[in-house]
């Protein structure tokens, strides 16, 4: 029977309007989430509708952690610029910075995941699968998302964190050697070596624990929102501001020719 589009339904969380209930997922909210759930406990099970074993609460959560600020990126740069023009609105320089999450900064774990996902349906031996996508990679000139970094070299020591991670808390690796069989041919194929950076580890770690690969940019969103609080802030009581339109003035005006 078709489903009758006049009567929708969600299994996410009863509605404010219903006070005889408070669910998430089907779990009391107050009793059963509410001080008994981490927010990356809690927030694996809103996306998955499952709730994360010991093991995936760790590498969740630390995946969660290490997206949350590098320092003065571009998205932090957004984030302070807006929140010194709108200092008494902090949400929206928070918001304009996480709409840079994108295939060029942070969202490239969705990326990393989706084509881990794909090598990890075929069913033929994953080396030729890796030099086939680097082969397709380099015909469609398109970079492969989360290999290389401008000053990491020769490895990430963020990634090499997050695999100790994973591996001291029980993941089975599966995921982790696809990239780095993935690595291996994009290096063989250019003749130079590039660097498996944090998003393609995050990829490859939240394939391992089961995180919807359609939701990965929503994790690294909601990471790197965090530390767009803390940026906005500190812009706020301590601007840096002036200091790039001052750098802005510098730079000459060229006619056109």
């Amino acid at each position: 029977m078709a489903k009758d589009r006049l009567s929708p339904t969600t299994r996410i969380g009863t509605p404010t309007s219903d006070t005889e209930r408070l669910r998430i997922r089907g779990r009391n909210v107050l009793e059963e989430i509410v001080g008994e759930m981490s927010f990356a406990e809690a927030f694996y099970f809103i996306v998955t509708g499952r709730q994360p074993d010991a093991m995936q609460h760790k590498v969740f959560d630390a995946s969660m952690v290490i997206l949350m600020d590098h320092g003065l990126t571009p998205t932090a740069l957004t984030a302070r610029l807006v929140g010194d023009s709108l200092p008494a609105s902090p949400q929206a320089g928070i918001a304009a910075g996480i709409l840079m999450v994108g295939d060029k900064f942070v969202g490239s774990i969705a990326g990393a995941g989706a084509i881990l996902e794909d090598g990890m349906a075929y069913a033929g031996d994953k080396a030729v699968w890796a030099a086939d996508t680097v082969a397709k990679a380099k015909a469609e000139k398109r970079f492969l998302p989360g290999f290389g970094h401008p000053y990491y070299h020769p490895t990430d020591p963020r990634s090499e964190r997050l695999f100790e991670i994973a591996r001291n808390a029980g993941v089975t690796g599966d995921y982790i050697a696809l990239l780095h069989t993935l690595g291996q041919a994009l290096d063989d194929a250019s003749g130079r070596h590039f660097t498996i950076n944090a998003t393609a580890a995050l990829g490859a770690l939240l394939c391992e624990i089961d995180f919807p690969v359609e939701a990965m940019r929503g994790a690294a969103t909601v990471s790197r929102a965090a530390g767009l609080a803390a940026h906005v802030m500190e812009e706020a009581e301590e601007p840096i501001t002036p200091a790039l339109m001052d750098f802005a003035g510098k730079i000459d005006y060229a006619d056109p020719e």
